[in-house]
């Protein structure tokens, strides 16, 4: 049986998001639909990984009403919390979604968390880690006030004191400082990635560029999300781009941590095509279901995706991709897709 992932969101939330005909400022809307959701990118992570049968232990600060209802969906959906009380209120985040794929957020700041509080967190995910028999430990997202960038650095170091791999999705200085302690697999977006460098992205190949720096840098792997172009695998297996043909956006709100739980959940860094195929079926699902539902078994089509080792490097980011985008793996490779 698949060990469990342990994942770890230093600010989660409350996710409502409104459907709405058109966003107009200073009108009053009425809404079309409305859902509130558990968030925070390692929630999004769990939730993606019980969606798919997957066994998974949630630690997360929690504080207030908000805090305990937060507890409570996750809770419903299987998931099981290892909370640590705080003495401020979780957030609660907005989102309003347009017919046409638009979304306006609006992200509380959060609770500030006490360095007592900090240290039982990093106790919990130890504690809950070592008693799950975890193959991973997820960190995700920004780190709440009151938590130094340095942070995620120390979670890091702790996990392989204990021989569990470890994958990050944040950015800024917490990225930066986590690298020096090598983690297994960072996770950032187009923006996130040259911001790591220090330099614009404009193309696949400045992209590839950019990953290529985070390993030297400390990554174990790079698993590089960029858009509607595609998503890009670099470790020690070698180079890997993977993409999708085009859909109509619903929200995008926890693609990116789809991806993430797709890629873990077939075998993370070393698995290679089958992995990045895994990432990409994964985030091209969640994009076309409402707020930030995550997608099930059903919502997944990997036979869509194709997983090349020659990406397009001249192709502009942003822009989806048109065939022909290389030499696409053949079936019989790792399980890959064509």
């Amino acid at each position: 049986m698949p060990r469990a992932v342990v994942t770890v969101t230093p600010n989660p939330s409350l996710d409502r998001t409104y459907e709405v005909d058109r966003l107009a400022r200073g009108a009053v809307l009425r809404a079309a639909a409305d859902r509130v959701d558990p968030g925070g990118k390692g929630v999004n992570v769990s939730r993606a990984l019980a969606a798919a049968g997957r066994s998974t232990v949630a630690v997360l600060p929690l504080g207030g009403p908000e805090g305990a209802l937060l507890a409570e969906l996750l809770g419903r959906r299987g998931i099981e919390v290892a909370g640590v009380p705080v003495r401020e209120s979780t957030r609660v985040n907005i989102s309003l979604a347009e017919p046409d794929g638009s979304l306006t957020k609006i992200n509380a700041a959060g609770p500030e968390i006490s360095s007592d509080e900090a240290e039982a967190l990093m106790e919990t995910v130890g504690e809950r880690a070592a008693g799950a028999g975890a193959a991973w430990i997820v960190c995700c997202g920004s780190l709440p006030r009151g938590l130094p960038p340095a942070w995620y650095a120390g979670l890091v170091a702790r996990a392989h004191e204990q021989g569990i791999r470890i994958a990050l999705d944040t950015s800024g200085p917490a990225l930066s400082a986590a690298l020096r302690e090598r983690p297994d697999v960072v996770k950032p977006n187009a923006d996130e990635l040259a911001e790591a460098v220090g330099r614009p992205l404009a193309t696949v190949g400045d992209a590839l560029k950019a990953a290529e720096d985070l390993r030297h840098a400390g990554a174990g792997a790079v698993l590089a999300s960029l858009g509607a172009t595609g998503q890009l695998l670099v470790d020690a297996t070698g180079t890997y781009f993977g993409s999708a043909p085009s859909v109509a956006v619903r929200s995008d709100v926890g693609a990116g941590d789809a991806s993430l739980a797709g890629f873990l959940a077939a075998g993370g860094a070393g698995a290679g095509p089958q992995a990045l195929t895994s990432a990409v079926a994964h985030g091209l699902a969640a994009v076309q279901l409402p707020g930030s539902a995550m997608p099930r078994p059903a919502d997944l089509h990997p036979d869509d995706v194709t997983v090349t080792t020659e990406p397009p490097l001249d192709h502009p980011l942003g822009r989806p991709p048109g065939p022909p985008l290389g030499h696409a793996l053949p079936d019989s490779a790792d399980g890959a897709v064509r």
